[in-house]
């Protein structure tokens, strides 16, 4: 019904118009071609006299009325060290373009109407004025060269790149259509190479995982920042040219394919603190959802956010993601909970060149969680509950030989014997069901055997050990799938005392 009632009107206003025309051209013919030009002129210029203050009145209460939700101005003061500087920059410019704009506009119209068409009336043509052309010459070139000299002052003070003692944070945000990839460093603070080549499937980004410090960088859904601490951060593309734009914080640079750019900044207020300042203003506590009016209020549900300030493709208004500032001690815990992407997808993958390695964060994890079953086993009452998987002691396949990787994880047994020295231990062995029985019964027993001899080499006495195969006669899974299989070739570690 709404939609009736909006096209009936607009057709109604159409033939209003057509008739006022065909009614104006009939007043032409009856009154004449120059009474009717000298009555619309003066109704024209008149006209424009009325229009001039109603329409500098509504541009400058606009300004006004909307102050609070205006960069720079109430509300919208900038988030980082450097946004000030363009603010007040902004400002200036703004000084002096708005007397330019005020002066020009009631010229524009004042002339509009002085200088309409007269009967009787010349108009007079001036070929050349030197004071004027100084005037309109000298005046400009003075204003600008002070804001091109301010301007420059604050470009170099803005755009300078951090120094090499410096203390600071380094990210990087590529953009793509339709998204952006948010790279951080891990605990070694630099972030690995990239090449474009390398883009797949399973790498994105073109990392170069022969580059160590790529190991421990992570990629994250939104952009976590700590407060009062200089960022750095790298900008780039995938495809076409988009445009990395913190609006709060005064940050915008374009993403340019195959052109790495950058940008530095401080911010200055987290995201709880520029909460507190809109929940000040009457504009940010009306409902963020209009259609939940007791859901949170607007200045509750703000965000800041990273945009694409470049039009990139139907789908633009969608590169939008959340940025959140916070203490740096909520940052170092955030980042502490981030998983590398080269270990949690690359790792023991064909595109891994690291399988015949660990690394030192590795090493840990799995001595702490052999130490972590080692307490539990120790602590345990029944003897069921004394045993456990050696879940990195691995053989190759068929044989009883140990893998490599495997002796990290045999130092762990012999530091633990060294640290309970009345600890007695059983060191049995496991196959599946693949093969004869009897072959596996007894590959169970190398296999047992050779952990055995390991620990004796490095100083664990060969009393306080056994070593015991079980063939394929105790699984803990199906034998009917590879996983299964997998599960129950196994070495576990039993405790005989303690």
């Amino acid at each position: 019904m709404t939609a009736l009632l909006i096209v009936l009107s607009i057709i109604l206003i159409a033939v209003v118009a057509i008739q006022i025309g065909r009614v104006a051209d009939l007043a032409t013919k009856i009154r004449g071609e120059e009474e009717m030009q000298e009555i619309n002129n003066r109704r024209q210029g008149s006209f424009m006299l009325v229009f001039l203050p109603f329409f500098l009145v509504l541009t400058i209460g606009s300004g006004i009325y909307f102050r609070n939700y205006m960069f720079g101005f109430g509300a919208m003061d900038a988030a980082s060290e450097h946004g000030p500087i363009l603010d007040r920059l902004f400002n200036i410019t703004l000084f002096f373009t708005g007397i330019v704009f005020i002066i020009t506009q009631i010229a524009l119209f004042y002339f509009a109407f002085k200088y309409r068409g007269r009967k009787g009336k010349k108009a007079d043509f001036i070929a050349h004025d030197n004071k004027l052309e100084i005037v309109w010459t000298l005046i400009p070139a003075v204003v600008m060269t002070f804001l091109v000299i301010g301007g420059l002052d604050a470009w170099n003070e803005v755009m300078a790149d951090v120094g090499p003692d410096e203390d600071y944070v380094e990210i990087e945000a590529t953009g793509y259509q339709f998204g952006w990839a948010v790279r951080y460093p891990g605990p070694d603070g630099k972030i690995g190479e990239k090449d474009f080549q390398l883009i797949s499937g399973n790498n994105p980004l073109g990392q170069n995982w022969e580059d160590e410090k790529n190991i421990d960088d992570f990629q994250a859904s939104e952009i976590y920042l700590p407060v009062n601490k200089k960022v750095r951060v790298r900008i780039t593309s995938k495809d076409v040219l988009h445009n990395f734009y913190l609006p709060h914080f005064r940050v915008k640079m374009d993403a340019v394919p195959g052109m790495p750019t950058y940008f530095v900044f401080t911010p200055t207020k987290t995201t709880e603190d520029f909460r507190k300042q809109l929940s000040q203003y009457p504009e940010y506590q009306i409902p963020a959802d209009p259609e939940d009016p007791k859901g949170p209020k607007l200045w509750e549900a703000f965000d800041y956010e990273l945009a694409c300030a470049e039009l990139c493709g139907r789908s633009h208004f969608a590169m939008r993601l959340p940025v959140k500032v916070v203490s740096e001690q909520e940052y170092e815990a955030w980042t502490a909970t981030q998983p590398s992407y080269y270990m949690s997808t690359i790792r023991n993958t064909d595109e891994d060149p690291y399988k015949d390695r660990l690394f030192e964060s590795e090493i840990s994890s799995r001595k702490a969680a052999f130490n972590d079953k080692l307490e539990t086993a120790l602590g345990a009452e029944s003897s069921a509950e004394k045993v456990f998987q050696l879940d990195y002691v691995t053989f190759e396949t068929g044989s009883a030989n140990l893998t490599p990787l495997s002796s990290y994880e045999l130092d762990n047994i012999v530091e633990a014997m060294g640290k309970y020295t009345d600890m007695r231990i059983e060191l049995a062995g496991h196959t599946d069901n693949t093969g004869e029985a009897d072959a596996n019964q007894v590959l169970s027993e190398s296999r047992a055997r050779t952990v055995f001899d390991y620990l004796v080499e490095n100083g664990v006495s060969a009393d306080r050990l056994r070593a015991r195969g079980y063939g394929q006669n105790q699984p803990v899974d199906t034998n009917d799938t590879e996983d299964g299989r997998e599960n129950n070739r196994r070495t576990e570690f039993r405790i005989l005392a303690q």
